[in-house]
């Protein structure tokens, strides 16, 4: 057993996480502000030593993360755990900066919170913990901001900080539009290897034909026009970082020659025998499903293991609506430095109109709309009129989608019953084994896994929503 100071200024929070923790048989102290915690843990005989801390980022007067440094030094090395409503990419980064050992994001599930405090409490964690950051992370510069405040964005910083101080190749998932180059740019920004190269490189722009040229370069004489020896990216890259984005279109006899490249950290230029030294992080995209491409024949399994020993998914427009506005006014600020500071501004009316689109095209669509907004209003005030046209659904609109999901179901059930010759039939709990797990494991996506947010979406109490997922076979998210 141990001891948990617990720093946050909401007693809802507060509360359940101390009940919780003295069930479990720990010692638990409560401060509502930073500057409490600092008392409380003076160094004076009557000083509270906690063995791990969870503290908000977000408090009254002293800002969390600020005040982590002093409080370190009455506390000593031991594990702190980050929790915030209002996490932003710069807040993730330096949650990690700072040696923090996790990272809560609420509303949070009490049983993985208070899992991630038991670990915390193991005697090898607080040990480890002081320097576990390392890597000199640092600000990121205005114009390659990734804007959100929705708690599915918050996951993607957390994750982006998780992985970029780290050596591992991560892989890159998304609709077109939602900013994955921006996200493997971010990787590289706050990584180790940020003072050298990235080179991204998109593979459907190459020819086909040169592909293998430009991964892993040539020598002279290899192929027609081969005038001279030239380095491929990989080899280019060195200490740096490349940035493949769409790699589902590399072609299949390539992927071996990647795989060797990754796992022997050399490479083989086109018409030359010996290997050179090649060891660059590699950071990959697709919007396409890669397992589809697997089950197809059209990647290789061992590679996407190699690529995919993290992963970064990024939400489409659409699962985000409360960041429309957020990212409407960031591209508005934009507008206007371009424009010189001839003043350009959103109204009411155009903002709702932008919040009710879907935005097929994602974040890129939004940025277009919002610069041709501000070219027709010729620098003046935004309305809804100055938007362009929305693009046409390229889905089924929602009416004629429910249409044929209620006829689907209606054939089913129809089907189901014509069939059915079990003496004891259960056609309800079969129904509901076909609709309720694709139900679960949608709304857990939106929410970024948060079962406490699934729960709340779902209306359903946070216990009856675990059984489900346990009688479904379905993963149980931390």
């Amino acid at each position: 057993m141990g001891s948990v100071l617990i720093v946050d200024d909401e007693p809802a929070i507060c509360w359940t996480l101390r009940e919780a923790l003295r069930d479990e048989g720990h010692q638990v102290q409560v401060a509502p502000s930073a500057e409490e915690a600092l008392r409380l843990t003076a160094g004076t005989p009557a000083a509270f030593v906690p063995d791990a801390v969870l503290l908000d980022v977000r408090l009254p007067g002293r800002d969390g993360l600020e005040a982590l440094e002093d409080l370190r030094q009455n506390i000593g090395a031991v594990p702190v755990i980050i929790m915030t409503a209002f996490g932003d990419l710069q807040t993730a980064v330096n949650a990690v900066e700072h040696g923090v050992y996790d990272y809560l994001l609420k509303p949070f599930d009490l049983d993985p919170a208070l899992a991630i405090v038991n670990r915390a409490l193991q005697p090898s964690v607080s040990d480890s913990t002081e320097g576990a950051a390392g890597a000199g992370l640092t600000p990121s510069s205005v114009g390659e901001t990734i804007i959100g405040r929705s708690l599915a964005m918050q996951q993607v910083f957390k994750n982006i900080a998780l992985a970029a101080a780290s050596e591992i190749s991560v892989l890159i998932t998304g609709e077109s539009g939602t900013g994955k180059e921006l996200v493997a740019r971010a990787l590289h920004r706050h990584s180790p290897r940020r003072d050298a190269e990235f080179l991204p490189v998109c593979i459907p722009a190459l020819n086909p034909g040169v592909i293998e040229s430009e991964l892993f370069g040539h020598v002279r004489g290899a192929f027609t026009g081969a005038a001279e020896d030239r380095m491929g990216l990989l080899e280019l890259a060195r200490a740096g970082t490349v940035f493949l984005d769409e790699v589902g279109d590399i072609p299949l006899h390539l992927q071996v020659k990647l795989l060797r490249a990754i796992e022997q950290g050399e490479i083989t230029r086109v018409g030359e025998a010996r290997a050179r030294p090649a060891k660059p992080r590699l950071l990959t995209a697709t919007n396409r499903p890669i397992s589809e491409l697997i089950a197809q024949g059209q990647f290789r399994e061992d590679l996407y293991f190699r690529l995919s020993v993290f992963h970064i998914h990024l939400p489409p427009l659409r699962e985000r609506p409360e960041d429309i506005p957020l990212l409407a006014e960031h591209f508005v600020q934009q507008t206007q430095a371009a424009r010189g500071g001839q003043p350009v501004t959103l109204s009411e009316a155009a903002l709702r109109e932008l919040s009710r689109r879907t935005w097929p095209g994602n974040v890129r669509e939004l940025r277009n709309a919002v610069e041709h907004a501000a070219l027709v209003s010729r620098g003046g005030m935004i309305h809804p009129e100055h938007l362009p046209r929305p693009l046409a659904p390229a889905r089924v609109e929602p009416a004629n989608l429910l249409d044929t999901v209620q006829a689907a179901l209606r054939k089913w059930v129809a089907q189901a019953a014509r069939e059915n010759t079990d003496p004891n039939p259960e056609l309800y709990a079969e129904f509901l084994h076909l609709v309720e797990p694709p139900l679960l494991e949608v709304v857990l996506e939106h929410v970024a896994q948060n079962k406490a947010a699934a729960a709340q979406l779902l209306g359903l109490h946070r216990a009856t929503l675990r059984q489900k997922l346990r009688r479904y076979g379905l993963p149980q998210p931390e």
